[in-house]
């Protein structure tokens, strides 16, 4: 599935003269606001941070179509809450763009979010010939180019598959994302996507990569051609961000560990690493450390509540205490 919204991103342009014509004035405010509100006091995020337990939330379902609908959804309503949570920002869509078949499930768990069933898989296409195909590409490419000046952030991967067809389409449609300025963040299935075909995001510095333990050992595979070294994680993951040219990797764990290939930064930590700039000079990097808290602080929030039955739905719940915590609107 493919995942739009409006600032949850936390990550404007890295440059201003990476800013194409066509991109938003008002666009960049807002990510400006939300980067300067929720990382103004690093010490207070990273002491907030490390006062808390953890838990681990993840619990994805998949074996058809239809049990793909609950990751977009997340992404979405999480995406949603924070930004609810800034009474100054109206106005803001979260669209979902997903299959025919997943739609009426997503749009069914809330109202609030616009759903729009465009992409297409191979199974429903079987019986076209090639040129039937393209045009089917064709119309959702076109379908999607019709948002993309209104885009703030594209999320891609949640609940997306690796239904050949569908991961095509997803495939120009981050080529066409690029084209806008807009930022991406990839996750789930879009990093499957992202590790067979590097040259999507390599050297686009508004790109974000958020693997697990499973996706970083395919990643640093494919791109470094070695194992993972845990011994020497930081440096590793400094060399695959660098290798990529310069992209983001939030790399989730026991500890998170970012790095855009010139820093690491230990996120759920005391300090940073000695002898490195601070991550404020980089938004993508502030964005990560803002995603990494206030996540890890609504788990923790819901595992209070909820103990050893928390669900996903529980610590999204808590994401509106985890941001006051952090964050006190007063």
């Amino acid at each position: 599935m493919l995942l739009r919204h409006g600032v949850i991103s936390a990550f404007e342009q890295l440059t201003s003269h990476s800013l194409s014509s066509s991109s938003s004035s008002t666009v960049i405010r807002r990510q400006q606001f939300l980067v300067r509100t929720l990382c103004a006091s690093r010490t207070h995020l990273i002491r907030a941070m490390s006062s808390t337990s953890e838990a681990d939330a993840e619990s994805v379902l998949r074996t058809d179509v239809r049990e793909y609908t609950g990751a977009p959804y997340f992404a979405a309503i999480s995406a949603l809450r924070i930004v609810r949570s800034f009474l100054v920002l109206i106005c803001l869509m979260y669209v979902v763009f997903c299959t025919e078949d997943a739609a009426p499930v997503i749009k069914s768990y809330s109202p609030e979010l616009i759903v729009h069933p465009v992409l297409e898989e191979s199974y429903n296409i079987s019986q076209f010939t090639e040129e039937e195909k393209r045009k089917v590409q064709d119309k959702v490419i076109g379908e999607v180019d019709k948002w993309m000046e209104r885009f703030d952030c594209l999320v891609i991967g949640p609940g997306l598959g690796r239904n050949p067809f569908l991961l095509e389409c997803v495939s120009k449609i981050m080529l066409l994302a690029k084209k806008f300025n807009v930022p991406f963040v990839v996750d789930g299935d879009g990093l499957f996507l992202v590790t067979n075909s590097i040259d999507l995001v390599k050297s686009y510095p508004l790109t974000v990569l958020t693997p697990n333990v499973n996706e970083y050992k395919r990643l640093v595979q494919k791109v470094l051609s070695c194992e993972v070294d845990e011994e020497n994680a930081g440096d590793q993951l400094r060399a695959l961000a660098k290798q990529i040219g310069g992209v983001t990797i939030l790399r989730k764990g026991k500890s998170d560990l970012i790095s855009n290939g010139e820093i690491v930064f230990l996120s759920w930590a005391q300090q940073l690493k000695s002898g490195l700039e601070s991550p404020s000079e980089n938004p993508a990097i502030l964005g990560c450390i803002a995603a990494s808290g206030l996540l890890r602080k609504a788990a923790a929030l819901a595992f209070t509540k909820h103990k050893r039955s928390t669900l996903t739905s529980d610590i999204i719940e808590c994401l509106g205490e985890s941001l006051e915590d952090i964050c006190p609107a007063s």
